[in-house]
């Protein structure tokens, strides 16, 4: 079950486990250009937030950011329902490098295809995912509060093992 601010929220899609395949989706990028599953390749690290305008995905992400130079060859992506110009922004105005932010606003299929969407609130609920270079999921967590952050460890150690 995941709760955002102690109220149990409804999640649309099928949550994700260790050994499925990463399901297609289609995103929209900083430039608005379309970004599918098959626009990323490698071992890649997916993290699903509610929103970068709010303190905990902030943290999250610039702590992705610093860390991803130590994760040797890995991708970083924040998928998020922030609209592509305020990921844009938000990027600028943090520095953000190392991790690519793309937007579930306008096809929310991310969020069906990883057990993501809050439909009461259409927001991504917190995840992460690790996709190895076969498209093999080899870790995922589903923040179980929205509000915390996830277990930064675990996702380093779950980067590393799949390279």
């Amino acid at each position: 079950m995941v709760t955002f601010k102690g109220q149990p929220v409804t999640l649309a899609g099928t949550p994700l486990k260790v050994g499925d395949k990463m399901p297609d989706f289609t995103l929209v990028g900083n430039a608005l250009e379309t970004v599918s599953l098959g626009d990323t390749a490698g071992v890649r690290l997916f993290l699903a937030v509610p929103s970068l305008d709010t303190a905990v995905c902030d943290l999250e992400v610039r702590t992705f950011n610093q860390k991803v130079g130590q994760l040797g060859a890995v991708s970083v992506y924040t998928v998020s329902m922030d609209l592509p110009f305020a990921q844009k922004r938000w990027c600028a105005a943090a520095g953000i490098e190392a991790v690519k932010t793309l937007s579930d606003f306008r096809y929310r299929s991310f969020g069906q295809a990883t057990g993501t969407l809050m439909t009461d609130i259409g927001l991504l609920a917190r995840a992460v995912f690790v996709v190895n270079s076969a498209g093999d999921i080899t870790y995922v967590e589903y923040v179980p509060e929205v509000g915390n952050p996830p277990d930064y460890e675990a996702a380093y150690a779950a980067v590393k093992a799949a390279q």
